[in-house]
């Protein structure tokens, strides 16, 4: 008996977000085992966006799981010949095999497997690895864990003792955004952190480990949604740049504690000027 077949429970959040996390981690296991070692790296729409075979090779990993568990469920994934837009209506999954592939490439640890849940387009469960960091983050009902650990946003009200992330690059052309986002998170916040991993750093802020992350484009929902529902179950607050609430089809992607909000928004708001 396959586990999808297992129970009636099969189609619940709780049993979804189990699935994710299985299959986050055996991408994330792939990922690892082709870590820093001698592997070609392809560019995909521009220089600084870059592929590998590990990337292919994780994805398959992770779909393998969900197929076993949920065999008609669309899925959303970031490479090869996977659909690119999340469905309205109905059960669907979104992965990204590797999020942080340029960290990859170079050697270094900061990259993950990411795995959500969604029906009608909303996150029910999700499940971030970072593998070789050693992190296992995941969301359910009962709350966000880090290997297997409570976690939850930080309680920090103080702008100035708060640390936030400007992620999501920006297309050469466009750089001068970028600096614009540093500017507007120095002078208003403790300090600064870029990662290069969209999800590590949404899941930081789900540990408390950032008070906030920030960018005025677009997200791919590959890069996005698993983390920010991570965020969301652990007591953060995530918006568009209107401060409306964020979907996967939003335009800006802003994540806080929930505590300074109004001052990442207003940050992010400072991007376009």
């Amino acid at each position: 008996m396959t586990i999808h077949d297992a129970t009636p429970e099969s189609g619940t959040p709780r049993h979804r977000s189990m699935a994710a996390a299985r299959a986050a981690q055996a991408g994330a296991s792939v990922a690892l085992e082709a870590f820093r070692t001698e592997i070609p790296v392809e560019t995909k729409g521009g220089k600084t966006d870059v592929v590998t075979q590990a990337d292919r090779d994780a994805q398959r990993a992770v779909i393998e799981v969900l197929r076993e568990w949920y065999p008609e469920d669309p899925i959303v994934g970031e490479e090869d010949d996977e659909r690119k837009t999340v469905p309205a209506e109905g059960p669907a999954w979104i992965i990204d095999p590797i999020d942080g592939t340029s960290n990859f490439v170079r050697g270094m640890r900061t990259f993950g497997t990411a795995v959500a849940a969604v029906i009608d387009g909303e996150p029910v469960g999700s499940a971030v690895v970072l593998p070789a960091l050693e992190d296992t983050y995941r969301a359910g009902p009962a709350g966000v864990t880090r290997n297997g650990e409570p976690v939850s946003v930080s309680r920090r009200t103080d702008p100035e003792t708060c640390a936030v992330c400007p992620t999501i690059w920006w297309d050469f052309d466009e750089r001068d955004q970028y600096a614009r986002a540093a500017q507007a998170i120095v002078e208003r916040f403790g300090d600064l952190r870029r990662f290069g991993c969209a999800q590590a750093v949404l899941s930081n802020v789900a540990e408390g480990a950032l008070d906030g992350v920030l960018t005025n484009v677009r997200a791919n929902p590959w890069d996005s949604v698993a983390g920010v529902h991570l965020v969301r179950t652990a007591g953060g607050t995530v918006t568009d740049l209107q401060g409306e609430p964020w979907r996967y089809d939003s335009t800006g992607l802003v994540v806080s504690n929930g505590e300074i909000h109004e001052d990442v928004l207003a940050a992010a708001q400072e991007i376009d000027g």
